[in-house]
């Protein structure tokens, strides 16, 4: 099957201008940070299937926990077959075979990589890996070739037997000119502690791109894609995208079991993917969850993983329902988070990988809290959750914006939630009603107000422009209330000049994603528009 590719074109631009740059004589190294699953390879693999330039060596690594010696002859062996693959040489995969033919062209180069591996085979390993780096700059000064070093999931790196490994490589980076690297994880908690402390320089530093899933356009046209000629209820793709929360590889999982599938009915597959134990979503959880219960933590990780997947996710609520003190609450939640399992926001706690968090309240926690050995009532229950979840979100997606935020603000409890680097305080409403609003670009919105504060909404289907900023900021003036929390929420994108308006006005703007992250919070049926 061909496979989809959609969106990402902004990520693209990055690595495309980032390498132009490098031609130029301007290096800029590039961290690539993000949720497993959530495409980093992908974005990769394409662009290096599409890039090519006869002065440029690129070198994709795949790191790994191996011996060192295994390392330093499979970087040697990637790094001579890309600077050859652009020759007309018909190229085999074997060291000794690309370093003969290589030797013609890059004789000191090879004198070097000799050196190398009798250095190996006498077991003196010292500076092996600035040595091993040190080679695209060898071949720079051969053939004027500048390299870009690729290496995915770099943290597998710290498995050599190399002492200094960070040390060494800091070096490097800021004496090597013409060798630009990109490095990617997964690990995104340890990878930014690494770039802060290890990798921290103040020439050769790492640009961090952090990878999203698709937003709501591009998950909705890779559905388009991939599901052309599949007859769905309508919203099901909605609810797919909702579920999925973007991430591709979900997307490519559920699309493809429904292209396999006769019936189309989404619970049943669903249920074949997560609940049945040779589904691959439910094989693949049932081991990540794994990594989560090893060690002396491990039991109070996986109660305290349970209650966020199923909403009981504020720190409070989590301490008064296992009994724990805050201070011993915090060891779990800190290696949690260090793990890159949750993620904090203010006062609330979140599992990241939103379909994991599904797999959790609605088949682990059902099948180890079940008093029978019965798999048919489990899978019953399983599916009729399903359909109760479809459901809901059907319902949700009929209501007008309006409604719904309406129906979010009674939820609020004055808790605290981290936005754009900022505390807002969520206050519990005592009063919330509809505002008419006699602009030009904003009509409706809503008053919500409290024993101490004024929330002020207003909402824009179309983009929002500095003039709607300005004509909003006009229109809160009206009221006195000193603490004001001034929200506009749009549907779609944000023009940047509105954007800085708004910090100018101390306005939050929020677009579809913002918003939909808040519902997240609240356990609320996404917004799919």
């Amino acid at each position: 099957m061909k496979s989809t590719f959609v969106g990402r074109k902004d990520y693209l631009g990055i690595l495309e201008k980032r390498i132009r740059d490098l031609k130029d004589g301007y290096r800029q190294n590039i961290a690539i940070i993000g949720d497993e699953m959530v495409g980093k390879t992908s974005i990769i693999f394409r662009f290096l299937n599409k890039f090519c330039d006869n002065r440029i060596i690129t070198l994709y690594f795949e790191t790994r926990p191996e011996s060192t010696v295994s390392f330093a002859r499979r970087f040697i062996s990637v790094l001579l077959y890309n600077f050859l693959s652009h020759s007309a040489i018909p190229l085999q995969e074997d060291l000794g075979f690309l370093m003969r033919v290589s030797s013609k062209y890059i004789p000191v180069t090879i004198e070097r990589i000799n050196l190398i591996l009798e250095g190996l085979d006498k077991r003196k390993k010292n500076n092996l890996f600035g040595d091993l780096l040190s080679l695209c700059e060898s071949i720079y000064q051969e053939t004027s070739k500048s390299c870009v070093v690729i290496f995915d999931e770099f943290l597998n790196l710290e498995s050599l037997d190399a002492k200094h490994l960070y040390k060494e490589w800091s070096r490097l980076l800021i004496s090597q000119k013409h060798t630009m690297y990109i490095i990617i994880s997964s690990m995104k908690y340890r990878t930014k502690n690494v770039l802060a402390k290890d990798l921290s320089l103040l020439f050769g530093n790492f640009e961090v791109i952090t990878i999203e899933p698709f937003d709501i356009p591009a998950s909705g046209e890779y559905l388009e894609q991939r599901l052309a000629g599949v007859t769905l209820e309508p919203g099901l793709k909605n609810f797919i995208m909702h579920l999925t929360g973007g991430y591709p590889f979900y997307l490519e999982v559920v699309s493809g079991a429904l292209l396999k599938s006769y019936q189309n009915n989404l619970s049943d597959i669903l249920e074949d993917l997560l609940f049945e134990s040779s589904g691959i979503l439910h094989q693949r959880f049932s081991v990540y969850l794994k990594r989560f219960l090893d060690g002396p933590l491990g039991q109070g990780n996986g109660a305290i993983l349970s209650l966020i997947a199923s909403g009981q996710n504020r720190l409070n609520d989590i301490a008064h329902i296992l009994r724990r003190s805050k201070k011993e609450l915090n060891l779990h939640i800190g290696q949690l988070m260090e793990l890159d399992a949750i993620s904090r926001s203010g006062d609330f706690l979140k599992v990241n990988d939103r379909v994991f968090a599904f797999w959790l309240r609605f088949v682990h926690q059902n099948k180890i809290s079940s008093l029978a050995f019965d798999a048919k009532s489990q899978k019953a229950a399983f599916k009729e959750q399903i359909e109760k979840m479809i459901q809901e979100f059907m319902a949700a997606a009929q209501k007008p914006l309006i409604d719904r935020m309406a129906e979010l603000f009674r939820s609020f409890s004055d808790d605290t939630l981290q936005l754009e680097r900022k505390r807002l305080r969520l206050a519990h409403f005592r009063e919330i009603k509809p505002m008419e609003l006699n602009r030009a670009g904003l009509r409706e919105g809503l008053i919500g107000r409290s024993h101490d504060s004024l929330w002020i909404v207003a909402f824009k289907k179309d983009s929002l422009t500095e003039e709607d900023v300005a004509e909003f900021a006009k229109e809160c003036k009206k009221y006195r209330h000193k603490l004001q929390t001034k929200v506009i929420v749009t549907l779609r994108d944000i023009d940047a000049n509105a954007r800085l308006r708004a910090l100018e006005e101390k306005i939050w703007t929020w677009d579809i994603n913002r918003l939909n992250q808040i519902f997240d919070l609240f356990s609320k049926p996404r917004v799919i528009a």
